[in-house]
């Protein structure tokens, strides 16, 4: 008697959460199928036209001489790049310290951790430093090479290699004559798919989303990735900011174009969780259970 209304609490609780974090996300996903004024006059939750949609994109693309285009290219090209080095580093290193006998693994691997736990705006200042006296300020180094530090990358790959490969297949390809090299090429980066995935995703977002360091290092608009060039949007819209006036650029830019730039900026995060999402639950997974 008492198991159906705890169960329809819980369906209530969990229905208001969805509720909750949904129906902003359908707002925003509307907000560019309609007109500036109509955001605030007409059903929060309706859909406009395509036609608005289109000429919002319109007025996106027009704005600054097609800057937007230039912000996510930037974005794809910082965040692959550092994301290639990451798995080139970080991969390795996690097989290293998980199979490797050598005076410092234990302090190397606490050091990781402790980074994994300092926020990463504390950094951004000894990073400035440092690029400045490594003359790099300005250039698109400065953002991929700090990008490219990821130490929950290397933990990952650390927690997978310990948990998940058994150290028979390692003894095994040495008895067979491999060398490390060869064992670590032919045998364990190959049965590591699962954390190579999570790996990138991770690193991915975490590179896409970056947005204090860029804003630090970079001064040119044109070399700006989209989270950056977000705000330049926000602080080009009159609805935002007021001073500007609504005439301050060639093409107005109103509530419809900031959205509809919002949810291009989320699309290659989406698009790189839809592809490795079956290999993220393996990854996920792949420690949790060892024989």
């Amino acid at each position: 008697m008492l198991r159906l209304p705890a169960l329809t609490l819980r369906l209530a609780i969990l229905s208001a959460f969805a509720v909750f974090f949904a129906v902003p996300v359908l707002w925003l996903i509307l907000a560019p199928t309609k007109a500036d004024s109509a955001l605030v006059t007409a059903s929060p939750l309706s859909f406009g036209s395509f036609h608005q949609l289109s000429l919002a994109w319109h007025h996106l693309d027009r704005f600054s001489d097609h800057i937007y285009r230039r912000w996510i290219y930037n974005s794809l090209y910082y965040a692959l790049s550092a994301t290639a080095i990451t798995l080139a580093v970080s991969v390795p290193a996690g097989y290293g310290l998980a199979f490797g006998k050598f005076p410092g693994r234990r302090l190397l691997l606490s050091l990781t951790l402790v980074v994994m736990i300092i926020p990463a705006a504390a950094l951004v200042l000894p990073i400035f430093l440092e690029l400045n006296a490594m003359h790099l300020l300005g250039r698109s180094l400065s953002v991929i090479l700090p990008f490219s530090f990821f130490p929950f990358g290397v933990y990952l790959a650390y927690i997978y290699y310990a948990t998940a490969l058994p150290p028979g297949l390692l003894d095994a390809a040495r008895v067979d004559g491999c060398s490390e090299v060869q064992t670590f090429v032919r045998v364990a980066l190959p049965l590591a798919k699962p954390v190579v995935a999570l790996v990138f995703f991770f690193s991915f977002v975490a590179d896409w989303n970056n947005f204090f360091l860029p804003l630090t290092v970079l001064a040119d608009s044109n070399q700006y990735p989209i989270q950056v060039g977000l705000s330049d949007l926000l602080s080009s819209t009159p609805s935002f900011n007021p001073a500007q006036g609504g005439g301050g650029q060639t093409v107005d830019i109103f509530r419809p174009e900031l959205a509809l730039a919002t949810l291009i900026a989320i699309v290659p995060v989406a698009i790189v969780f839809l592809v490795s999402q079956r290999a993220l639950v393996r990854g996920l997974v792949g420690g949790a259970v060892k024989e």
